[in-house]
C-alpha cells in the first residue's frame, strides 16, 4: 500500500464570473506541476463571452475590456484546461484544489465529458474534517495563516493553486493519520467527509428555520439539482 503523499503534486485554480459553478464561466485558470523546488506553470485568460459582474471583477481584478483584448475563446480554454488536468492525472500526480467541488463542477458544467481521472486533494475538506471545531474563517487566505503560511495575492489563480498545493503538503504532516491513506482511500474518505459535513450544515439550518435547499452533498462534482443529491 502506497501513501498518497508519495505521489508528485499538481495544483489547479479558476477565477470566474460567478459563485455558482453550474452557471459560472472561466476568466482565468492555472495548472501547476510541482517537482521539489521546480514549478511548471500553465496559465490561461479566457473571454467568458458574457459580461463579468462588477462583484467578480472586484474579487479577481479582470474586466470586460481586458478579457476582450487579451482573453482567448472560452470553449478553447475549457478544452485546454480539461486536457491539462487529464494529463496531470495520467502522469500519476495528485491534484490539489481548494474547495475543489466548485472548480471541478464548473468544468463538468462546461464540458459534459469531463470526468475525474485521478486523485483530487481538497485541503478545504481535509481541514474541516481534521480541525472541525476551530472557529473562524475557512477562506483560503485564513487557512494558510492558520497553518503558518501566507497567501499574498488571494484570488489570483496561480497564487491560489500554489497555496492549495502547499496545504496538501502541510496537512498530512500536521495530521499524520492523513498520510496512511492510499489515493483511492483518500478519494473515498473525502467524498464521505464532504457529505457528512453537508448534512451537519443542513441540520443546523433546519434547527434554525433557515433555508437549506441549496446545500450540496456531492464531492468532487456536484449534481445540477440539489434535490437529485442524496437526502
Amino acid at each position: 500500500m502506497t501513501s498518497w503523499t508519495e505521489l508528485p503534486l499538481a495544483a489547479f485554480d479558476l477565477e470566474t464570473t460567478s459563485p455558482d459553478p453550474h452557471t459560472a464561466r472561466i476568466v482565468t485558470a492555472c495548472v501547476l506541476r510541482i517537482d521539489g523546488g521546480d514549478v511548471t506553470r500553465r496559465h490561461w485568460v479566457a473571454n467568458p463571452g458574457v459580461p463579468i459582474p462588477a462583484e467578480a471583477t472586484e474579487i479577481h481584478g479582470y474586466t470586460d475590456e481586458y478579457v476582450s483584448k487579451h482573453g482567448r475563446p472560452h470553449d478553447d480554454v475549457v478544452a485546454e484546461v480539461v486536457t491539462e488536468l487529464q494529463a496531470v492525472w495520467q502522469e500519476g500526480r495528485a491534484l490539489a484544489v481548494y474547495n475543489g467541488s466548485y472548480d471541478l463542477t464548473l468544468l463538468a458544467a462546461q464540458d459534459a465529458e469531463f470526468t475525474i481521472g485521478g486523485l483530487v486533494v481538497d485541503p478545504f475538506v481535509l481541514d474541516k474534517q481534521y480541525d472541525r471545531f476551530r472557529k473562524g474563517s475557512r477562506k483560503l487566505s485564513a487557512v494558510m495563516i492558520h497553518y503558518g503560511m501566507r497567501l499574498d495575492d488571494a484570488h489570483d489563480a496561480e497564487a491560489d493553486a500554489l497555496a492549495a498545493a502547499r496545504l496538501a503538503w502541510k496537512l498530512p504532516r500536521t495530521f499524520p493519520h492523513l498520510a496512511e491513506f492510499t489515493a483511492d482511500e483518500l478519494m473515498e474518505r473525502q467524498t464521505h467527509w464532504y457529505r457528512e459535513e453537508a448534512h451537519r450544515f443542513r441540520d443546523y439550518l433546519r434547527r434554525n428555520d433557515r433555508d437549506h435547499s441549496g446545500v450540496r452533498t456531492q464531492w468532487p462534482i456536484q449534481a445540477t439539482n440539489p434535490e437529485s443529491e442524496a437526502a
